[in-house]
């Protein structure tokens, strides 16, 4: 049986990473939380994909809205650094990323997919998982699914915003409404 892992310290990373700026960098929770932010940590399984960029720029294009609830997004997959770069510059009319506003993470290793549990050994390649880390390390919120459905950035921010409400979020809630 699994183990629960939601309410407990989040599996601590540091990743080689494409910045925003295209530059190669680190990306890790320690410096997330050190910076008093919120982690939106989500997994995907493979660059030059068909659902993936859907996602990828879905989160792109809603940035400012993490932003200003002062959460730091980092996608991650299996791929190389060398990938998530030539698919960033690849445009968006031809399969490609073009700019983003987050860092891609590369798990080269699986070390970091496996401690959050969306790895596909067999297949080296992650599940689609999104994690919601606080600014004190503690995983809020885990969702993961197959590998053919696309997540929804609306539901991502709602539960972000529900966490940070510290209220009791009932059924159906959304930003702007009483908690219990």
């Amino acid at each position: 049986m699994a183990e629960r892992t939601v309410g407990k310290q989040a599996p601590r990373f540091e990743m080689d990473a494409v910045l925003p700026n295209k530059e190669f960098g680190k990306v890790s929770l320690e410096e997330n939380m050190k910076n008093d932010k919120w982690t939106v940590l989500f997994f995907y399984p493979m660059d030059f994909t068909f659902v993936c960029p859907t996602e990828i720029i879905a989160f792109s294009d809603r940035y400012d809205e993490f932003e200003d609830l002062d959460a730091e997004v980092i996608g991650v997959s299996t791929d190389t650094i060398h990938t998530h770069k030539a698919w960033i510059n690849t445009s968006r009319d031809e399969n490609g990323l073009g700019e983003l506003k987050y860092p891609l993470a590369a798990d080269t290793n699986h070390t970091v997919s496996a401690d959050y549990g969306v790895l596909i050994e067999e297949k080296g390649i992650a599940l689609r998982g999104v994690f919601i880390i606080s600014p004190e390390g503690e995983l809020a919120y885990s969702a993961i699914n197959n590998l053919d459905v696309g997540r929804d950035v609306n539901e991502t921010l709602r539960i972000l915003q529900a966490l940070q409400t510290g209220g009791l979020c009932p059924a159906n809630w959304k930003p702007g409404q009483g908690t219990l």
